[in-house]
């Protein structure tokens, strides 16, 4: 039964009947929160700390739900996300990342991930995020992207196609190389 809070319908109620749920971030104290969190929404969680952990937890018992971070200590966490949609197709798998752009986000989609978070995300929109019906479409953001953050989005985006490469980037930008190396090396504006 529904409470009066969750009458949207692009919600589910819970997780469901297979309610197994990966955690693959480098950051302990972090994922041990959000583990915590998650169990007390009705999840079975198992944590990983690296890609090679989260890749044996898929190859071991492919979970139902994942949520993996972008960029770990031993690789890309786009790589569990890979291997988790070969080995359970249905399974539904989102990304957490402090470097979100368009061409990453864009990346994680097309390897399988239903959704892709900027941290610090809370365990409400983790939730959220996992139980959106799959016909159903997530609320619109409540603060959109500022004008420096469409910029910073853009030219992460042209420095991704030119695989990541500062000279071509800068040059197709018609910009300084030096000016975007200092770009780059800054995290995203809000």
């Amino acid at each position: 039964m529904l409470t009066q809070e969750n009458t949207n319908t692009d919600v589910v109620p819970g997780p469901g009947p297979d309610a197994s749920l990966l955690l693959v971030d480098d950051d302990a104290p972090f994922v041990r929160r959000l583990g915590r969190a998650m169990e007390s929404r009705g999840f079975a969680v198992e944590m990983a700390e690296s890609v090679a952990e989260g890749l044996a937890r898929v190859e071991a018992a492919p979970p139902a739900y994942a949520v993996v971070d972008m960029r770990l200590e031993d690789g890309n966490g786009l790589d569990v996300i890979k291997a988790l949609h070969a080995k359970r197709p249905e399974a539904r798998a989102i990304v957490l990342t402090g470097y979100g752009n368009i061409a990453t986000a864009v990346n994680a989609v097309k390897l399988g991930a239903i959704d892709y978070l900027a941290k610090p995300a809370d365990a409400d929109d983790v939730y959220n995020a996992l139980t959106v019906a799959p016909d159903g479409t997530p609320p619109p953001p409540e603060n959109p992207m500022s004008a420096d953050r469409v910029r910073w989005e853009h030219i992460q985006r042209v420095y991704e196609m030119c695989d990541r490469n500062v000279s071509e980037t800068a040059r197709r930008l018609n910009m300084h190389r030096r000016t975007l190396q200092r770009i780059l090396a800054k995290r995203a504006p809000r």
